[in-house]
């Protein structure tokens, strides 16, 4: 089966939870079809990264653009320049011709079986019109994640940016998700969304995976130490508000019952805002080679997250590992986990402190749920979640197949 696949951004280095996801579902599919991947980004042409995309995926095509919004000011003038527009700023800056007229004669004129647009962004790029079977893999709903960000930013301005962003979102989105084809979504809660803006026979669920290579339980005795730990990308808004609201709201609570924990937050270039949360018992790591490492010293690992869609792979990660994990509800959204059995799940401050406390304080109580989170996650491999992704292409493709598996699906499509 020919398949094209089509991303805004760069999909290197693989260290956001969307690039984890598309790179490990891509890698399985590379090993079964004709895949060509394209990859649109913005900034300083980086003939490194083209490099190792077309080593990684032979026969990637890049295209890039000079782009003003890496600096504030740059950041602004950029926004202020697209706010016209009817598409919200995160699609509208992804707008290329090179990539639309590579489109039109791709998925427009029927070269490929299937077509996947990787999230919303990257299809400001697609014809009106889509000969080509397409899939839209939306990772989570966009206008939903804006709408939650509006909901706790304290500042006007900031508030008034992200209703605007999301309104625009909503729009958006809701024609997106009727153009393509069929949507994939990666859990029941963000099917349940899309459901609001398209017929829910066209959205299919595929859930999040995990590299059980690279993430399982550390093997032998650890030195034991109170340490809570917290992944994921530093510079999102998202994870910028938890680290704030876990360190203002959660964190003394949990210092006055164990005066020895120590947290340390792991993730790529820090945001100004979470550097300024070090201190004697907070670390900001920054970027690392691994977060596997960091994860195998954890005792906790916490997910505060107030604003966010999809699911969360930093969970999953953790969870492999042998993890007990204590997050927010909207922190484990989307994931097959239960409150009391396999994770703790808290939404005010004293109870997600009280869970953090316990966990520190029992090693029976938490071995437990070291135990059922590893379970849970030796589910997830990405070789699985690859397989259910590739039958709905397949179906998508051919309508008429009666799969029976993935691979012999393919086969099928193929001869």
């Amino acid at each position: 089966m020919k398949i094209l696949w089509v991303k805004a951004g760069k999909l290197l280095p693989v260290d956001t939870g969307g690039k984890i996801r598309s790179y490990n579902i891509l890698r399985q599919l590379a090993s079964g079809h004709e895949l060509t991947v394209l990859t649109f980004y913005r900034g300083r042409r980086d003939p490194e990264y083209e490099h190792e995309i077309g080593r990684c995926f032979p026969g990637a095509m890049t295209f890039h653009a000079v782009a003003s919004d890496f600096h504030p000011v740059g950041r602004v003038i950029d926004y202020v320049r697209h706010l016209a527009s009817r598409a919200p700023y995160v699609v509208a800056k992804f707008s290329s011709w090179q990539v639309q007229r590579v489109l039109a004669s791709g998925v427009g004129c029927g070269r490929f079986d299937v077509a996947v647009c990787d999230f919303v962004d990257a299809a400001v790029n697609f014809p009106p019109v889509l000969v080509t079977p397409t899939v839209l893999f939306q990772h989570n709903v966009e206008s939903e994640l804006w709408r939650r960000q509006a909901e706790v930013e304290s500042s006007w301005v900031r508030k008034l940016v992200f209703e605007l962003e999301a309104a625009k979102m909503r729009g958006y989105e809701t024609g997106v998700l009727q153009r393509f084809h069929h949507v994939i979504a990666v859990s029941e809660k963000d099917r349940d969304l899309m459901s609001r803006m398209v017929d829910r026979s066209r959205v299919t669920v595929v859930p999040t995976g995990v590299d059980l290579q690279q993430y399982r339980p550390v093997v032998g005795l650890q030195p034991w130490k109170p340490l809570v730990v917290f992944t994921g990308s530093m510079d999102w808004e998202a994870n910028i508000d938890a680290m704030e609201y876990f360190c203002r709201e959660i964190w003394p609570r949990v210092l006055a019952a164990v005066p020895e924990a120590r947290f340390r937050i792991v993730g790529r270039t820090p945001h100004s805002r979470v550097q300024r949360l070090a201190c004697d018992s907070v670390e900001v790591t920054g970027t690392v080679a691994t977060v596997a490492k960091h994860l195998g010293d954890a005792a906790v690992v916490v997910v505060p997250l107030r604003i966010g869609g999809g699911t969360r792979l930093k969970i999953f990660e953790a969870m492999a590992m042998g993890k007990a994990v204590v997050s927010t509800s909207i922190g484990a959204e989307g994931l097959d986990v239960h409150h009391g059995s396999n994770i703790w799940l808290a939404d005010t401050p004293p109870d997600f402190a009280d869970g953090i406390v316990k966990l520190l304080r029992d090693p029976v109580f938490r071995q437990t749920y070291e135990r059922a989170a590893a379970e849970l996650a030796a589910q997830y491999d990405w070789s699985t979640i690859a397989e259910r992704f590739e039958r709905v292409l397949v179906h998508v493709a051919n309508p008429s197949l009666v799969l029976s598996g993935a691979r012999r699906s393919a086969g099928e499509a193929r001869a």
